[in-house]
C-alpha cells in the first residue's frame, strides 16, 4: 500500500444538523436528504443505494448493497428473490438494518426495524415497470445458489428468453418486495474534528421521539 491507513482521513465541513432543522418525525427529513442526494451525488454513487444488514438463524450477520425502490409512511421497500440467502435470513430473523451514505453531502442515515413482505399486487406493479432483461433475470437466476459457470447462467437466461418469446413474463411467485418498518432512524451529518451531528428518532408507543447522540 502506498499510503498508511492510519493517515487516510478527511475533515467534514460542508454542513451541520441542528434540532431547529429537524421535524418531529423522520420521514420528512429523509425525503429532504434523499432529494438533496439525487441532485448532488454523481455516478458511480447511486442516491438510492443502501447497505442492508440481516442476521441468519445462527446469529451471524450478513450485509450487501441494494437499491431502495419504494418509500412511504409505512417504510422502506426493496425487491429480491424470495429464495435468496437474504430472504432465508429474514425468514429466520425478521429484523434488519439499512444504511445510506451520501459522501458528497457528508451524510449518513441508519434505519432499523422489522421487515415484512409487501403484497403480491405491489410486487407485480414494480415487476412490470422493470426492464425486460431484469424481468427475465428474475426467472432465470437461482439467486444465491451455487452454479458451475457464467456460461451456465447465460444458458438459463437463453432458456428463459425462449420460454417467454411469445408472451411477456409475469411476476414469479418466488420474487417480490420487502418493506422495512422503521423503529429507529438516525441522521448523521459530518462535522469538523469528528464532532459529528447525530439526531436519532425512536418509535415509542407509536410516537416518534427525537434525541441527540454524542458523536
Amino acid at each position: 500500500m502506498t499510503q498508511s491507513l492510519a493517515d487516510m482521513r478527511r475533515d467534514y465541513t460542508r454542513d451541520g444538523l441542528a434540532e431547529t432543522q429537524a421535524p418531529d418525525e423522520p420521514f420528512a427529513l429523509f425525503q429532504q436528504w434523499f432529494g438533496d442526494a439525487v441532485k448532488t451525488e454523481q455516478p458511480p454513487v447511486e442516491a438510492n443505494a443502501l447497505t442492508l444488514a440481516t442476521v441468519d438463524a445462527d446469529g451471524r450477520p450478513h450485509c450487501r448493497v441494494l437499491l431502495l425502490k419504494g418509500l412511504d409512511a409505512r417504510g422502506f421497500t426493496f425487491f429480491t428473490n424470495y429464495d435468496s440467502a437474504k430472504s432465508q435470513q429474514l425468514e429466520a430473523n425478521p429484523f434488519a438494518a439499512m444504511t445510506f451514505f451520501w459522501p458528497a453531502l457528508e451524510r449518513q442515515v441508519r434505519i432499523e426495524g422489522r421487515v415484512e413482505k409487501v403484497s403480491a399486487r405491489e410486487s407485480d406493479e414494480y415487476y412490470q415497470v422493470r426492464p425486460l432483461g431484469s424481468r427475465l433475470g428474475a426467472w432465470a437466476s437461482p439467486q444465491s445458489q451455487v452454479i458451475a459457470s457464467r456460461e451456465e447462467l447465460e444458458g438459463m437466461v437463453k432458456a428463459t428468453e425462449a420460454r417467454f418469446s411469445d408472451t411477456q413474463p409475469h411476476c414469479p411467485e418466488h420474487w417480490g418486495g420487502y418493506r422495512l418498518l422503521p423503529e429507529r432512524i438516525e441522521f448523521w451529518q459530518g462535522r469538523p474534528s469528528r464532532l459529528h451531528d447525530r439526531l436519532n428518532y425512536r418509535l415509542v408507543d407509536g410516537q416518534w421521539q427525537r434525541e441527540r447522540l454524542a458523536p
